[in-house]
């Protein structure tokens, strides 16, 4: 029987957030490229606090948490530290660089370095990820309500994805800006309300007679075999590293009026993430204590198949209908402040890094704004589906995070801070190698058996103990960085004819004047307004500086600020 006190709450609460969004959207100057996709680089300091914690601390957020104390307690619950961690690394690594570079995508440095093709392969891992970590979130949202309200999956995550898309398409990142801030004081709100209530009811159904939290009954602090360390460190750099490269992050960086609001507001979102998991973890507490078979709405002993559904639960049935009322509605609409983020963040990758540079640079600002809007629909559509049809979505959002920490974030953290030292060839070789590397390893919850058996390999569990998703992403960056040298040293050294042999055409140097001139590269367009970005440090339209740009001197000439 449906919960009709949670329905309403999801209904209205999904109501005023839709609202907000197509009022956000009204703040819009233009349809531009930035207009749209970094709200004109005019966030302030306050509302980009709050964008990035929501972005971060979404739904999903809280309700893992809340399940990882609940099951596997305090050392397994990594993910308050590693997403500390990671806004934390963010701000160190790539905040300020990016900022002050102009870019609009996290793609931008790799087509700027490499070109519009080859920067544009390292979309293909960007996009999966999200796609599939949408996929997840919406999955999970729809579990929920179908365990605590009895409303159909398909229903709740279709809603869900269409209330989502709908405002995001309105308003695009002043939208999702805005309703993400919504949503996180909506889901604070909610907590804080709830908890109250949730901790008063243990008393009346204490799985321990002394009804003490400090009961040696209950395993709060979990354990960690010694055979797993190296694997629990290997987990927690993933969270870290692999998690920062996100369009999602970058996006709200990048929207923001200075360099050094990035700097700062990466910094203290890390920390108020980490203080939001404490309300989290209390109702994994409180779901702990109680024996889940005396409460009357409940009446059976706990479902550990439900435990991914544990906050909502402990919502439902230890607090008043008018609290569960503000309690599901917060929850369930707080995870569309991560799916609403990913949408537009894929959608915005594809449109300027694949569409507009790699195959229509003349395109003009309506063509953008109507391919954009046209991902947005596909991307929440793909999600959805995958997110009905799969039933191991879960575990291949952590293969796709995986691939992200082992392929993408060397190829980053290099053409940030060394790009003079790499270029096509070694990016290709990297790519390849990091992918590989992964895929050998193995992925026995997909039923893909490990081709390479590293040390300390645990035939019972079929589980790889050495750390060699970290190893295949060091191998990456070292292969990115040698194999280019590599073939800067042959082209310069004239072992092969660069002239002859540079497919990719890494080494304009080496062509003659008057055909660099007539036949420049798609990256030139690129490079020529981020000069021009950093020169005015004013937002620009990306359209009409292309028309109208007319090579008159060599990109050599042209980025020798930058190289």
């Amino acid at each position: 029987m449906i919960d009709w006190y949670g329905a309403s709450g999801i209904l209205v609460f999904y109501s005023i957030i839709l609202g907000v969004g197509v009022w956000a959207g009204t703040k819009k100057k233009n349809n531009g490229e930035e207009e749209v996709m970094l709200a004109g680089r005019s966030i302030g300091q306050t509302v980009g606090i709050l964008t990035l914690i929501a972005t971060w601390a979404g739904g999903a957020y809280f309700t893992g948490i809340a399940e990882a104390f609940f099951t596997t307690g305090l050392l397994w619950c990594q993910m308050p530290i590693g997403y500390s961690f990671n806004l934390a690394v963010g701000a160190l690594l790539f905040a300020k660089p990016m900022r002050e570079a102009g870019y609009i995508t996290m793609l931008d440095p790799f087509q700027e370095k490499y070109g519009s093709r080859i920067g544009g392969l390292l979309f293909l891992p960007a996009f999966l990820g999200d796609i599939l970590i949408l996929a997840a979130t919406l999955g999970a949202l729809g579990v929920s309500l179908e365990v605590i309200l009895d409303i159909s999956k398909y229903w709740s995550v279709t809603i869900s994805t269409m209330f989502a898309a709908a405002y995001t398409i309105t308003g695009g990142l002043y939208s999702v800006t805005y309703t993400d801030v919504l949503q996180l004081l909506f889901m604070v709100f909610g907590l804080l309300l709830s908890f109250p209530f949730a901790i008063n009811n243990v008393q009346y159904y204490p799985k321990d007679p002394s009804n003490s939290t400090l009961s040696s009954n209950i395993d709060w602090i979990g354990h960690v075999e010694p055979k797993d360390y190296v694997f629990w460190v290997e987990q927690m750099l993933i969270l870290v590293f692999g998690g920062i490269v996100n369009q999602s992050f970058f996006q709200r960086i990048l929207s923001l009026k200075s360099s050094i609001n990035a700097f700062n507001i990466s910094l203290i979102s890390a920390t108020v993430c980490f203080l939001l998991a404490i309300p989290a973890a209390s109702f994994g507490i409180v779901a702990k204590l109680v024996d889940w078979s005396k409460i009357p709405s409940y009446g059976k002993p706990f479902d550990y198949s439900e435990s991914s559904a544990i906050l909502p639960l402990v919502l439902r049935n230890l607090t008043p209908n008018w609290v569960a009322f503000f309690g599901l509605g917060a929850v369930s609409a707080s995870v569309m402040a991560s799916a609403d983020s990913i949408i537009l963040s894929s959608s915005s990758m594809f449109t300027r890094n694949i569409y507009k540079l790699s195959f229509r640079p003349q395109a003009t600002e309506n063509e953008l704004m109507c391919v954009l809007r046209l991902s947005i629909i596909v991307v929440s559509v793909v999600s959805c589906y995958i997110a009905l049809s799969s039933g191991s979505i879960y575990y291949l959002a952590v293969v796709c995070s995986d691939i992200v920490y082992v392929v993408l974030f060397p190829q980053l953290l290099v053409v940030v801070y060394w790009t003079k030292y790499v270029n096509g060839y070694g990016c290709l070789v990297s790519f390849v190698l990091g992918l590989v590397l992964r895929i050998t390893g193995g992925e026995p919850d997909l039923g893909i058996p490990p081709m390479i058996k590293y040390p300390w390999y645990d035939d019972t569990t079929r589980r790889q103990l050495f750390p060699y998703k970290t190893l295949a992403m060091l191998l990456s960056a070292i292969s990115l960085i040698m194999i280019s040298q590599l073939v800067s040293y042959i082209f310069h050294n004239r072992i092969l004819d660069p002239e002859q042999w540079d497919v990719l055409n890494a080494f304009q140097e080496f062509r003659p004047t008057e055909s660099r001139k007539r036949q420049p590269k798609e990256s030139e367009h690129l490079n020529v307004h981020i000069i021009k970005y950093r020169r005015t440090n004013e937002p620009h339209n990306y359209t009409s500086e292309i028309s109208s740009y007319q090579p008159s001197t060599t990109i050599e000439e042209k980025t020798k600020s930058r190289f």
